[in-house]
């Protein structure tokens, strides 16, 4: 099959501002009871605030819990004059504002109860105040974190008075950094005067938090200040130490080491050894903080970066080669298999992704790890998922993660694990871990690799398969995330589970090596090659693909390898028949976009091509671009598809339920001239008249619709051709669209946009593309 670059997409040359949603059309009230209500809650709220014992570290800021019974826009409260810190699903708001401004939040309540102005049918702000259901305080159980919640604290009562804890406290993102920053000292002297002591301290583009230790006396004050978002436990690792299978080094091929200018994957893990076939690849190591050293005493991270250089390993080992296809450096950011007690999480690893980006150049970062105390179970992502994507969006790097592993059953449960195969993927307790959540970072989950038998247990009834390859893993867990976008993003092979009737027990490839990936052991002097199972193992399968996806176009940004990864995604039939009587959803929530086809992603062919782009919009504009559409795709017999594919990495807000700041979304239009398109999508004035109608032929009917994949910042769909589309013309317009949420009105978000026109048919479609473009 010929291999060709791949083409950019054209961007017409003209730039509008879109018309806006209509905003919410408001609840009803009568205000003249409404008004006086919502003042008198407003006044005790306030009241009881300020009456309550402060910890006198920083002066109290007012903050207000407001419930809502329709929408209001983030201009309503910017009228307000107020900040939301925090907003859930259940259309619950966390408000603050200075003691000035809540006074003339006062007047405007006061102002809302009275009759309404000469000339008026309403009274002022009837549109803000009738969708406010009640005010009231943010009580101390309401920063009470999900792990702490989970431990069995649901009441500040619950925290033992004498005990020692070790917590981490996150602030509301009052102020701009520097302000936060000097919160945060504030807190730590106050820590020292009351027995407490600040091990680790962590301020972001929004995210403040310290890691603490002290008293359960201490935490229960703290709990009370209005300052203080959450206080939760730290994290926990996800890791599982794998090691077997004898392989010796005269028994290995010649190792092809990756040329110099490979990209370079960073490894944030337990660390990397020097292993002779890792050697050649490593450029690089160092341990965040230094003391813990760079040796990988536990495994986990030499397994790791075998497979983000070799891939799949026992597919190279059976065509006799061992070609690496990436360079790798690592981080040790863990201790004895779990975090370092110490360090907040968000701090240390924001330091360890700067380091090795900035020593080595690593453009691509593996975090195999996640917190098993934290499953993401819908609503607001935890403060891991918001600090990597922050990072991923101000370093401009491409992270990935895995979803999480659930344990495997034993004794009389095993068999369910074949029995019941796969509907308990789709179980409650089965979601993925933090910080799986994230929407700027690719999550992955598991496909098995086979049905995991080994050659002399195929008669044996006593060892029985659960899948088959390319088949969904049964430790893999499942999304959906944030607002039910698609999570996991992709899913790749990750080693699978089988049944043991002699262990009673269900086993990975720590322990039946065939039912493994194959990596590299940590310490070769021993054992070379190693197995595992788990999804910390389909991650670096995604990372070297990435690799060689960045090879190809080695100035793309993380958009732009997110959006040519997915794009190149399906999913295997396999999976498809196991899990089509599920649902569709089951299908997103299991393997999202499914398996990345690396042949596709980094490369065209004669009837396969891809068509990209890098660009960044204001908020509320649009940009059009033209899909050359040639005569033979138009009318040549057999199943045609345009696949549109857009990426892009919003702001975010950890503590908002519309977590992203910003919203894009796309629409493929045929039939119509570019002025029709423009004249569709600009804003318009009442004196201008209406938008022209866009009758819905000339609208291609993409899978999935809008409202199944516009709620991800990683957004892919296929519009699907089996007849004859000469009648739409020679080229069709894609429409990319931007919109503000609570980002800043003159805030611009970049993105990039890949489209892939194939023909079942093989057809030279490259060639005439290619001399189209250039004309």
């Amino acid at each position: 099959m010929a291999r060709y670059e791949h083409l950019r997409l054209v961007r017409l040359p003209e730039l509008l501002e879109r018309r806006k949603k209509p905003a919410f059309g408001g609840v009803k009230r009568d205000a003249a009871v409404h008004g006086p209500r919502l003042g008198a809650e407003l006044d005790a709220t306030l009241t009881e605030q300020r009456q309550r014992p402060a910890a006198a570290f920083i002066d109290p800021t007012l903050i207000l819990r407001v419930t809502l019974a329709g929408n209001l826009t983030q201009e309503q409260w910017d009228a307000m004059g107020v900040t939301v810190l925090s907003s859930d699903d259940d259309r619950t708001l966390i408000l603050c504002a200075s003691a000035e401004d809540m006074l003339a939040l006062r007047a405007k309540v006061t102002a809302y109860s009275g009759a309404p102005p000469p000339g008026q049918k309403h009274p002022p702000y009837s549109g803000t105040f009738n969708a406010i259901e009640t005010i009231g305080p943010v009580a101390p159980r309401d920063r009470i974190g999900v792990a702490l919640r989970e431990s069995g604290v649901t009441e500040p009562e619950d925290i033992a008075a004498g005990q020692d804890y070790t917590v981490d406290v996150e602030l509301w993102d009052l102020g701009i950094q520097a302000v936060r920053q000097q919160r945060i000292e504030q807190l730590r002297a106050y820590l020292e005067g009351h027995a407490g002591q600040s091990l680790d301290t962590y301020v972001g583009p929004s995210i403040s938090l310290m890691r603490i230790r002290g008293p359960g006396s201490l935490v229960r004050t703290l709990l009370g200040e209005s300052d203080i978002a959450a206080i939760d436990l730290p994290p926990k690792a996800d890791l599982e130490t794998e090691e077997f299978l004898d392989f010796a080094w005269g028994d290995l091929p010649a190792l092809i080491p990756p040329p110099d200018d490979a990209p370079v994957i960073g490894i944030l893990d337990t660390g990397v050894n020097d292993h002779p076939l890792l050697t050649p690849c490593l450029v690089g190591a160092i341990g965040e903080p230094a003391s813990l050293g760079t040796a990988d005493d536990q495994g986990h991270g030499t397994r790791v970066a075998g497979i983000a250089v070799f891939g799949d390993l026992r597919e190279q080992l059976a065509r006799n080669q061992l070609l690496a296809g990436a360079r790798v450096c690592s981080a040790r950011v863990l201790e004895h298999g779990n975090f370092v007690s110490q360090a907040l999480l968000p701090s240390q690893i924001r330091s360890a992704i700067q380091r090795l980006q900035q020593n080595f150049g690593a453009r691509i970062f593996v975090l195999a790890m996640a917190d098993r105390d934290r499953p993401y179970a819908g609503g607001k992502v935890g403060a891991w998922a918001a600090t990597l994507d922050e990072i991923a969006r101000t370093l401009d790097v491409l992270i990935i993660v895995p979803t999480g592993n659930r344990l495997a059953r034993t004794g009389e449960q095993a068999e369910e694990g074949v029995t019941e195969y796969p509907q308990y993927l789709l179980e409650e307790n089965n979601r993925m871990y933090e910080p799986a959540g994230a929407v700027n970072v690719l999550t992955v989950g598991a496909f098995a690799h086979a049905t995991g038998l080994s050659g002399n247990a195929g008669e044996d009834v006593h060892v029985q398969p659960i899948t088959d390859r390319l088949e969904p893993a049964p430790f893999s867990r499942i999304g959906l995330g944030v607002d039910d976008a698609t999570k996991p993003d992709v899913a790749d092979l990750g080693g699978t589970h089988v049944f043991s009737a002699v262990a009673a027990s269900l086993l990975g490839g720590d322990k039946y090596p065939s039912a493994g990936m194959l990596t590299l052991h940590h310490l070769p002097m021993q054992r070379l090659i190693t197995s595992g199972s788990g999804t910390s193992y389909a991650v670096p399968m995604v990372a070297n693909k990435a690799a060689e996806v960045l090879r190809q176009v080695p100035r793309a940004s993380a958009n732009l390898l997110r959006a040519l990864m997915v794009g190149a995604a399906s999913v295997p039939e396999a999976t498809q028949q196991r899990l089509t009587a599920l649902g569709e959803d089951a299908i997103r929530a299991v393997c999202g976009t499914g398996l990345i086809s690396l042949e596709r992603a980094a490369y065209s062919d004669d009837a396969r091509v891809v068509l990209y782009t890098e660009d960044q919009l204001t908020v509320d504009h649009f940009a059009v671009y033209e899909i050359p559409i040639p005569a033979l795709f138009q009318g040549q017999a057999g199943t045609r598809t345009v696949r549109v594919t857009l990426a892009y990495d919003p702001p975010v807000r950890h503590t908002r339920a519309d977590y992203a700041g910003v919203a894009m979304n796309f629409r493929l239009l045929r039939g119509v001239s570019p002025e029709f398109v423009f004249d569709h999508f600009r804003r318009r004035t009442k004196e201008q008249g209406a938008h022209p109608e866009l009758p819905g032929r000339f609208s291609c009917s993409l899978h999935p619709g809008p409202r199944a994949r516009e709620r991800s910042p990683l957004q892919t769909a296929v519009a699907t051709f089996k007849t004859n589309v000469e009648e739409y013309g020679d080229r069709y317009f894609l429409v990319i669209r931007c919109e503000r949420g609570w980002a800043e009105t003159t805030a611009t978000q970049r993105f990039a946009v890949v489209v892939e026109l194939a023909h079942q048919a093989q057809i030279l479609l490259y060639e005439q593309l290619r001399v189209r473009l250039h004309v």
